[in-house]
């Protein structure tokens, strides 16, 4: 089991570093001919411009690798390409620092977000760090559209809206001293299948004796003011209408409302939209059921501020709304009432930027229902960027109030912002290769809700500079066939070899082969590369560190001997498959080290005197002696006594160390065993010595001493002592024996005696009840003898 773990363990190793080797391989695998290619493969990436540095059998894409094999390779860090992407600001205007009741701005002077516009210098694979920085003006301005179903069921709900534009301004200024309202209506498409059956209908479309005005799509009906009084009188004067169906055409409405902003008197500032109905709504699609199919063109068409074209373009989209919302800005709030409120929280969650509150059955709550939903849209600012350019990508980490940080799709927004407050964006934009041919792109960065937005515009590197100083139809290149630029030379169409000296038509010729065999052998370039134009080419391998060369590619730097699983021990190069070995080392595996400092002893001799320094380790000549230097004879005179007092203090207390062992006895490692057969025997791989000591009480104590293979002493010794009988017991224990004899002998005397009195008497008794027997002679009632007498009848006796 164990060698199973081992064996997965090991090939997961392998396949871990083939994989790590092969990602950071990006730059060899390109296969760059040039150092414009080489840059745009990543940011790793770097171009070695020395005209000497390709060795034999190289190609051309070698130059190509990462920045420090190429310096391990011989290339100088001045001879390297390697540019780096940059950035630079080009509008940076201060956020304002503005409290309410100051002198009033306009609202293009006002500022959110900090920079606005900056330029980047993109190299492929290094991410440009941007820093934006969001602050919440005190007293913005803010524009409210109020958008109202007119629909019979909303009859009682525009009473109350009636007097809204007063109330409204007045709740609004404890919030902007800057603040204007605007009103339209919607009912449905004026097209018979929605709002009536008949013609008839269509002047009045309510019932019974309700006096309504004619259905419409859409009507502007109050451009945005800062005149409350005006809004409710305007209001006043509507009245309601009817349609069939349930839902009402309020997209209609909201796509117009966004658009069509010259009309609604839109200004750059704060934009709230409130969409009040008491009922669901139609989209992209319906409009068939009136025979309406081409699907909303998104644009403005509002004629004495009437939607001329409902019977034309059908329903919006959701999505086609979301992306009117986004572009113009606006923050739409849904008033729906109960009933409808599971379907707009739906529709809130596919509209950034929205909020949903509960209208009461007769708009009454109206007001706090606006001002709720302004608290919430403002407290969060989340981040958008235009469509990016093909090949850039976008992350963002936002950090937010009371140090909260976001990355992810989470790093676009922050909550629970007050004004005033100041929050903060990290952006890193990375491209990968040369998106656009190089063309510069711009991308804009805005928060939703918000007409302030930070231009970026996007410049990408394709190019190294020595590009520019390149030679056209260099005499480099055989006889002007390319340009010779960083270094190498970037042939010309239909051109190939180092020095494009061949035509691609010609590359595989068998008289050109010829120069690629070793030896005259059949194998082209020893199989380890191509030949191209009569020069080996050699293959490039998965790790870059590793390199065929050589004329016919014969040679390479990974096939040489190794030591501990090194190339090379760790100690040479590997040259040609034969190492090269570092100062002091030798060996085939530079694993032989000629340094003797690791086997001088402490008397300054080499092995002490008594053996060889191999490789940097002693080999002791006489085999009695062992250890780093030879120091150690486990089986010599003397080391039963050298160690004995250390033994007795440690394994019993005693001795003349006791005081001093823990201080001059812990250079071995003690083992104690119950009795001298638990002992080691000397059949072990190294020497051993059994020892019999006695101490100062007569006692013996039995022990083995050694050193291991790992050079460790070993002591095992018996933990009993074996200690003789004293003089002055042995005449007590004689007696007590002598005693216990007679004692005994005594008893068996007695124990005899009495035996023999019981015998006798037993024998007495048997004696006299056998005088005294007396026998019956009488016949046994069930004897029967055992001869039978037969008559023959036919006898007579004659």
């Amino acid at each position: 089991m164990d060698l199973k773990l081992l064996f997965i363990s090991t090939l997961l190793g392998i396949i871990c570093c083939s994989r790590a080797q092969q990602e950071g391989n990006e730059c060899i695998k390109a296969n760059a001919l040039s150092c414009g290619e080489c840059i745009q493969v990543g940011a790793k990436c770097g171009w070695c411009t020395d005209t000497d540095f390709l060795k034999q059998g190289e190609p051309t894409s070698a130059r190509c690798d990462e920045l420090e094999s190429l310096k391990k390779r011989g290339c100088s860090a001045t001879k390297i390409e390697n540019p780096h992407g940059s950035q630079r600001t080009l509008k940076n205007k201060p956020v304002t620092n503005r409290k309410k009741g100051a002198d009033k701005l306009r609202p293009e002077d006002i500022t959110q977000i900090q920079p606005q516009k900056l330029s980047l210098n993109l190299r492929s694979g290094e991410p440009q760090n941007i820093k934006l920085k969001f602050k919440r003006a005190e007293d913005y301005p803010i524009d409210l559209y109020y958008l109202m179903d007119l629909s019979y069921s909303m009859k009682d709900d525009l009473e109350n809206v009636k007097n809204l534009g007063t109330s409204l301004m007045k709740e609004m200024s404890k919030i902007t001293s800057d603040f204007r309202i605007g009103f339209g209506s919607f009912v449905e498409k004026t097209v018979m299948p929605y709002i009536s059956t008949t013609p008839a209908k269509l002047l009045n479309p309510c019932t019974g004796d309700q006096n309504c005005t004619s259905p419409f799509s859409y009507k502007n009906v109050l451009k945005l003011t800062s005149n409350g009084q005006q809004f409710n009188s305007l209001v006043g004067q509507q009245q309601i209408s009817g349609n069939l169906d349930s839902p009402e055409g309020g997209f209609d409405a909201i796509m117009q409302v966004a658009v069509c902003g010259d009309h609604i008197g839109w200004r750059n500032v704060t934009r709230l939209l409130v969409f009040s109905t008491d009922a669901g709504f139609h989209f992209a699609g319906d409009g068939k059921l009136g025979g309406i199919v081409l699907p909303n063109d998104g644009k403005c068409h509002l004629e004495n501020n009437m939607y001329t074209m409902s019977h034309y373009y059908d329903y919006p989209s959701i999505a086609h709304l979301v992306q009117k919302l986004s572009e113009n800005n606006i923050q739409t709030i849904f008033a729906v009432t109960e009933e409808f409120q599971p379907v707009y929280k739906e529709l809130k969650n596919l509209i950034p930027k929205s909020a949903v509150g509960t209208l009461s059955a007769n708009s009454s709550n109206v007001i706090n229902l606006i001002v709720d939903a302004y608290n919430s849209l403002s407290s969060e600012v989340i981040l958008e960027n235009s469509k990016l350019p093909e090949g850039v990508t976008i992350t963002y980490q936002s950090h937010c109030k009371n140090g909260i940080v976001n990355e992810g799709e989470n790093g676009r927004r922050c909550s629970n912002i007050s004004i005033g407050d100041e929050v903060s964006f990290n952006i890193n934009i990375t491209a990968q290769g040369c998106p656009k041919q190089g063309k510069s792109e711009t991308i804009k960065i805005k928060p939703l809700g918000f007409t302030e937005e930070v231009e970026i515009v996007l410049n990408f590197i394709c190019e190294c500079e020595c590009h520019k100083h390149g030679i056209k139809n260099s005499d480099l290149c055989h006889n002007g066939n390319g340009t010779f630029e960083c270094g190498a030379c970037r042939c010309n169409k239909g051109r190939v070899g180092r020095q494009c000296e061949c035509r691609k038509d010609e590359v595989s010729t068998e008289d050109l082969d010829k120069n690629c065999r070793k030896d005259n052998g059949t194998d082209i370039c020893s199989n380890n590369g191509e030949c191209v134009c009569g020069t080996c080419e050699c293959k490039k391998r998965e790790n870059p560190e590793e390199r065929y060369s050589g004329k016919f590619c014969e040679c390479d730097n990974f096939n040489c001997d190794r030591s501990n699983n090194k190339l090379c021990g760790g100690h040479g190069r590997c040259e040609c498959r034969v190492c090269i070995c570092d100062a002091n080392y030798t060996g085939s595996a530079c694993d032989c080290s000629l340094d003797t400092s690791t086997c001088l002893a402490s008397n300054k001799q080499i092995c002490n005197g008594r053996g060889n320094c191999e490789c940097g380790t002693c080999r002791c000549t006489d085999p009695k002696f062992q250890g780093p230097t030879c120091e150690i004879c486990p089986t010599c005179p003397g080391v039963c006594t050298e160690h004995k007092e250390c033994v007795q203090c440690r394994a019993f207390g005693t001795g003349e160390k006791k005081d001093t062992c823990e201080r001059d006895c812990s250079y071995f490692n003690l083992i104690k065993v119950k009795d001298r057969d638990k002992l080691p025997q000397p059949v072990q791989a190294f020497p051993l010595m059994h020892c019999k000591e006695r101490d100062a009480n007569d006692c013996w104590f039995y022990y083995t001493y050694a050193v291991n293979n790992n050079t460790e002493k070993e002591v095992h010794v018996v933990e009993t002592l074996e200690c003789p009988a004293g003089p002055d017991i042995i005449p007590i224990v004689a007696g007590v024996v002598a005693g216990i004899v007679l004692i005994g002998l005594a008893l068996l005397l007695i124990w005899k005696l009495l035996m023999i009195i019981h015998d006798r008497r037993e024998f007495a008794k048997f004696e006299k009840e056998k005088m005294n027997a007396k026998w019956d002679t009488g016949e046994n009632p069930i004897y029967k003898s055992a001869v039978t007498t037969v008559i023959n009848p036919k006898y007579e006796g004659k």
